[in-house]
This record gives structure tokens, sequence and C-alpha cells, in this order.
């Protein structure tokens, strides 16, 4: 593959990424951002929650929230990541077996972060029962 070949590749890589940027952007010019986060803010006042509710578990559940759709973002690219080398490869099998391995680590690493997650979350639920606290 020559140098050349490898910036076009690189270039449209970039172009498509920001045609959908721009399509994300356009939904939200279409729907109004104030529209949007207004209609959060109504389904979490049906849903019993208070907007402006800062009290501890509250705010644990927004940092674990935030770090499991960070973790979702970096499975995302390490997939994307490993099946670009696997294309990439062109029959060779010292990166084919690179990007196998890739993807193994990537799926293995989210489904151990999901079954802490569930883990964790069963024995919040077993304990506040327990205690007699509200959910």
């Amino acid at each position: 593959m020559s140098l050349t070949s490898k910036y076009k590749i690189i270039l449209s890589g970039l172009i498509m990424v920001l045609l959908f940027l721009m399509a994300g952007q356009a939904v939200l010019a279409g729907t109004g951002v104030d529209n949007a986060l207004g209609g959060l803010d109504n389904t979490a006042k049906k849903g019993g929650i208070k907007a402006s509710q800062t009290n501890l578990p509250t705010i644990i559940g927004g940092v674990v929230g935030a770090v499991l759709a960070l973790v979702g973002v970096i499975f995302f690219l390490l997939i994307l990541y490993a099946g670009f080398n696997w294309m990439m490869a062109q029959g060779q099998e010292e990166k084919i077996t690179k990007a196998k391995e890739t993807i193994f680590g990537a799926v293995l690493g989210l489904l151990v972060i999901l079954g802490a997650y569930a883990i964790t979350t069963l024995a919040a639920r077993l304990f506040s029962e327990a205690l007699g606290m509200p959910k």
C-alpha cells in the first residue's frame, strides 16, 4: 500500500466522521436543543426525579453512567480499530491474529465491566432493601 493511498483512506475516514457529526447537528437544529432538554426535564419530573436533585446516590449514579458511556465509546473505537487493521492486513497472518486478539480483548473487557456493574447493582439493591432505604 503506497503512502498516497493511506492518506486517501485516512482522509475519507475523516470526511465520513465529519458528515456524521454534521448530521447530528442538523437533527439538533431541527428539534431545537431547548426543546430536547425541556423534554428530558419533563420526563424526569414525570418519573418522580427532580432535575435539581443533588443527593449522593444521584451523583454516584451520574458518574457511573458517564463512565459506562465512556467504556462504550472505548469499546466501539477498539472494535473499529481492530476491524480496520483486519481489513488492511492483506492476508498477513500476524496482522490478522493481532486484530482478532484486539477484538477478543475488547469484548472480554466489556463483559467484565458489564458483569461488575450488574453485580454492584444487585448488591446495592439487596442492601437498600435490607436496610429499608428507598430505591
